[in-house]
């Protein structure tokens, strides 16, 4: 027998290209949506304005299938964070802000990161695959159902929608899941579904240039750089990503970007490092960087976690930085740590996702190597000739 078709993978063109194969008209497709990410149906038996004929067909050849919730946590700040498994073992993260006057929702699309920044825990378990549709948009509709549930919200337009903002800003790199980020962002910003607005739709990208100009072709929606350095050295450093397309090239990307942007200006996401890019020169030096490139600052008081080696920037020393660029004319704001006490807060979000770089199983063998063969076992030492 054929698997069912999961209609959560389906993109607005994709929801008509389906109807139009079981022989149904575009305006269907239109009511599938509706009832689905508009009123969060998954029984087709209650979709009571399409035909009986066709909800007993889709009954037998299609689902509403989201990713299931391993746990789900709330911070004492009202934040929210939802552990999702993916299958095979992996598992990722979504988190739900609170503000007095929007709600803001951050969504993974992959399990894992292969970018590997330096001051992310997501990166360091490595990547294990990129999310499909279904799991990307799965996210939000699982979300905002289960708070109008949890609030006794009617679903439905006419129910007060919940999340007002997305950021894709959870696991992964949106840029390098390219097509079915594409995908969620559409069914995000249509009227039969979400209805956002492009600006309060968000892609954060570590610097895939390419990615950067398909994105402005295909889905303009407002764009955030995770930025972190001011110089390329550094930044080689801490987003690897910076060799193959260095700042030169990801500053004329951003330019290009803003001529299609819902926005007049790209964030720049700045992780605030005791004493690796938080001085007064490196400020000076993002002044200098950004001189052409209509922009605002997300300064980002860095999470600690064992594995990186690396302390946050004491708050004077942020406020000091940031002042810098405020003198300067650039609009600068400095991010409030929300969900810590659930690891929900930026950076790190490492969840359950598998280790497929084995880190913590290689350093527990090497400790027992070391203890059984002296403390020098495994590193480089100088042998006298």
């Amino acid at each position: 027998m054929t698997a069912p078709v999961n209609l959560l993978d389906f993109d607005p063109a994709g929801f008509i290209a389906y109807c139009d194969e079981l022989g149904e008209k575009a305006f269907r497709a239109k009511q599938l949506q509706r009832w689905i990410h508009q009123f969060g149906e998954s029984d087709f038996a209650r979709m009571t304005d399409l035909a009986k004929s066709l909800r007993e067909k889709m009954s037998r050849c299609a689902e509403v299938r989201a990713p299931s919730a391993i746990s789900d946590h709330v911070s004492s700040d009202g934040t929210r964070k939802w552990l999702i498994d993916v299958g095979q073992g992996n598992a990722v993260e979504t988190v739900y802000i609170p503000e007095e006057t929007r709600g803001t929702l951050c969504v993974s699309t992959q399990a894992g990161c292969a970018v590997n920044c330096r001051f992310c825990s997501t990166g360091k378990q490595g990547f294990s695959r990129n999310l499909s549709v279904s799991e990307i948009i799965g996210q939000l509709w699982m979300a905002e159902f289960e708070l109008r549930r949890s609030k006794g919200v009617q679903p439905g337009p006419k129910g007060d929608r919940q999340i007002t903002n997305v950021v894709m800003m959870g696991m992964g790199e949106p840029l390098l899941n390219f097509d079915p980020t594409v995908a969620a962002l559409k069914l995000m910003l249509d009227d039969n579904a979400y209805g956002l607005s492009r600006r309060r739709v968000t892609v954060s990208t570590s610097g895939v240039v390419p990615m950067i100009d398909k994105l402005a072709q295909e889905c303009p929606v407002a764009l955030a750089v995770s930025l972190h350095a001011s110089n390329d050295a550094l930044r080689d450093v801490l987003v690897p990503l910076n060799k193959k397309y260095p700042l030169k090239e990801l500053m004329a990307a951003c330019k290009r970007y803003l001529e299609f942007a819902p926005r007049d200006f790209i964030t720049f996401e700045y992780c605030m490092l005791d004493g690796v890019n938080d001085t007064d020169l490196h400020a000076r030096e993002l002044i200098a960087l950004v001189k052409d490139v209509p922009c605002k600052f997300n300064l980002i008081p860095f999470n600690p976690f064992p594995e990186s080696g690396l302390k946050r920037s004491n708050n004077v020393r942020i406020k000091a930085f940031s002042q810098i660029l405020l003198d300067a004319g650039l609009v600068t704001t400095i991010r409030k740590t929300r969900g810590d006490d659930i690891d929900a807060a930026c950076g790190q979000l490492a969840g359950d996702v598998r280790d497929r770089t084995r880190v913590q199983e290689r350093m527990q063998k090497m400790a027992e190597y070391q203890t059984k063969f002296g403390a020098n076992f495994g590193k480089i030492v100088e042998i006298s000739s």
